[in-house]
């Protein structure tokens, strides 16, 4: 059975003594793709920090987001139930204005129940506040906000030092979620964002820089190209603008990690790294291929008995909140789950049964109609596109980027390794073999030889929407 299949289920496991239970840390990032981080391969971009973690506690080959866009992934993260299924199908902010629904019960309110301290710092983007109720906001993060303090990762950590070093029998969570990095914009008389597609993006960075940040710059020939990009002098300019908002990124998990050791915590903590979703990229965010959904994520338990261990299997973010609360044994009563706890398997080697993950995407910006519904085994993937007769939708700070606008007015006819034209008009179903074609260029959703293969998907798929009451089932 699959990582995020399970029918929406109550737990009923007992509450701990309060003493006995770890710290809870979870950084999520925001656009942060896998293939920009040290120690996921890249030898370029700097992430000591978030490197160390990975040394010290247990690094996730096969991680994946159920959704790659902000508020309906970080919703999954936050309830462990997919975004059709908790009512957060598209954004947030402004005009999109989507919402889960009001008798959801997230992470915060049920490790708060627990006696757990809760607070968070940065950028929310989620809704209703009731539903995703902190004790303590920290400081808030506003979303498209040039003056938010997600841009700035060494603050961000100075003001969690209070909370962290609070003198309390109870343990903490905290949610420690940046903006970097996101693509940065201006904004408009009416506060809406403005993406200037004519010059590279600056991703955060400014000069002068942030406060107790050490600017590391890249340039463009030093970057990785990854092969859904291309290869071009725009794009070279715009990784090198990325990799500088990942490394100062870095430097606040850093901080963050320091406070915690300054304070006596490190060692009972729990710290999970991750991303909502893919870079803020064509080809990455908002897509179901791999780099929008395979993600970093790094979890370093309160005393790792394997540190440095690379673990294979396959989980989503529908899995987080269950784990949390798992490693919390703080479970509630009557809490509805999709996902299932991997805090058994985290430093386990040759798992069994964690082989195949789901994804479901609905919306990103409300304008942005196209639903899809995913199946990633080991070797094959299968992407239902249940709108494929329109065209697929570019979000606003992707379609304005310099990357895009770039290869758009130079008439060029490739994306990386795809054409412009399969980019935007997508068949019904998607079927790819990973091992023969990990770029998932070559569909075989049509070759006769893969028509068994195809149907086995197909009935896990539709299984997956009954399980979850997808509202989508019926297209």
């Amino acid at each position: 059975m699959g990582s995020t299949i399970g029918d929406v289920s109550p737990v009923q496991t007992e509450n701990h003594p309060v003493a006995a239970r770890p710290n809870i840390v979870l950084i999520v990032a925001d656009d942060h793709g896998r293939e920009a981080v040290g120690c996921y391969g890249n030898p370029t971009v700097r992430t000591p920090h978030i490197d160390q973690l990975a040394t010290e506690g247990t690094r996730f080959s096969h991680a994946f987001c159920t959704t790659a866009s902000c508020s309906p992934s970080r919703s999954v993260l936050l309830t462990g139930l997919h975004n059709h299924a908790n009512g957060m199908y598209g954004l947030q902010h402004q005009e999109h204005h989507f919402s889960s629904f009001d008798t959801i019960r997230s992470l915060p309110v049920l490790l708060e129940q627990a006696g757990y301290r809760t607070a968070r710092i940065g950028k929310l983007h989620v809704a209703p506040e009731q539903v995703y109720h902190f004790q303590r906001v920290l400081k808030a993060g506003g979303v498209n906000d040039p003056a938010s303090i997600g841009r700035s990762p060494v603050e961000m950590a100075r003001e969690c030092y209070p909370f962290i070093d609070e003198k309390s029998d109870k343990p903490f969570f905290l949610y420690f979620a940046t903006d970097d990095p996101h693509r940065s914009n201006t904004v408009a008389p009416d506060g809406s964002p403005i993406f200037d597609g004519s010059k590279p993006n600056l991703f955060g960075n400014r000069p002068g820089g942030y406060p107790q940040v050490g600017d590391h710059f890249y340039q463009p020939r030093e970057v990785r190209v990854p092969a859904y990009l291309p290869d071009t002098k725009a794009c070279r300019t715009e990784l090198a603008q990325y990799y500088e908002a990942i490394s100062r990124l870095d430097q606040g998990v850093g901080r963050l990690i320091d406070y915690l050791k300054d304070t006596g915590r490190y060692d009972n903590t729990v710290i999970v790294y991750l991303s909502d979703n893919g870079a803020p990229f064509p080809g990455s965010k908002t897509n179901l291929y791999e780099p929008g959904m395979r993600l970093p994520c790094i979890i370093k338990l309160p005393k790792p008995e394997r540190p440095g261990f690379v673990q294979a299997a396959m989980i989503s973010w529908a899995d987080i909140t269950p784990t949390l609360l798992d490693i919390a044994d703080a479970q509630t009563t009557g809490a509805q789950q999709q996902g299932r706890s991997f805090k058994a398997i985290i430093e386990q080697e040759d798992v069994a049964g964690w082989d195949e993950v789901y994804g479901s995407h609905s919306l990103h910006e409300i304008t942005m109609y196209y639903p899809m519904r995913v199946v990633r085994e080991r070797r094959y993937k299968l992407i239902f596109n249940l709108a494929h007769s329109l065209p697929y939708p570019m979000a606003l700070d992707l379609y304005q980027s310099f990357t895009w606008q770039d290869v758009i007015q130079t008439k060029q006819k490739q994306f990386g390794k795809r054409t412009i034209v399969a980019y935007l008009h997508r068949p019904r179903f998607e079927l790819y073999d990973l091992q023969a074609d990990p770029d998932e260029i070559h569909n075989l959703a049509t070759n006769p030889a893969y028509r068994a293969k195809l149907t086995q998907m197909q009935a896990k798929l539709r299984r997956f929407q009954q399980q979850t009451q997808d509202p989508w089932i019926g297209k």
